[in-house]
């Protein structure tokens, strides 16, 4: 599975992005889909989460309520709406995949990551 992701950019705090990832292959929806981030000096952490079908989500404190995540099997993407955007959600944004959503969740021995896409929100 190759990914690649989309649609950073620089916004002002309280505005709005969407992030796309496009994945090649034939047995997308086989995967769960993930969204990490890692800022500056930081390490990378988990940011999102969905299984196979699109029924179950999952979210990191820092952004439940703010951030969606959500697939199209159909077209091999999985999305990431991020909404009232802060300053400290300046990082890069990674999408990932896996067979296994624990994997995903846990962040360890993930099979399968796409480059980052630069979300920058000035204060």
């Amino acid at each position: 599975v190759q990914l690649q992701a989309s649609g950073g950019g620089l916004v002002q705090a309280g505005g709005s992005l969407r992030l796309s990832c496009a994945a090649s292959g034939r047995t997308f929806s086989s995967y769960a889909m993930g969204w990490f981030r890692q800022a500056p000096g930081k390490e990378r952490e988990f940011v999102a989460a969905i299984g196979w079908t699109g029924s179950s989500t999952y979210y990191s404190d820092s952004v439940k309520g703010r951030f969606t995540i959500s697939r199209d099997n159909a077209k091999n993407t999985v999305y990431l709406e991020v909404n009232s955007l802060k300053p400290e959600d300046t990082a890069v944004y990674y999408c990932a995949a896996d067979r296994a959503t624990k994997a995903l969740l846990s962040g360890g021995g993930i099979g399968y990551w796409g480059k980052g896409t630069q979300v920058t929100v000035s204060s």
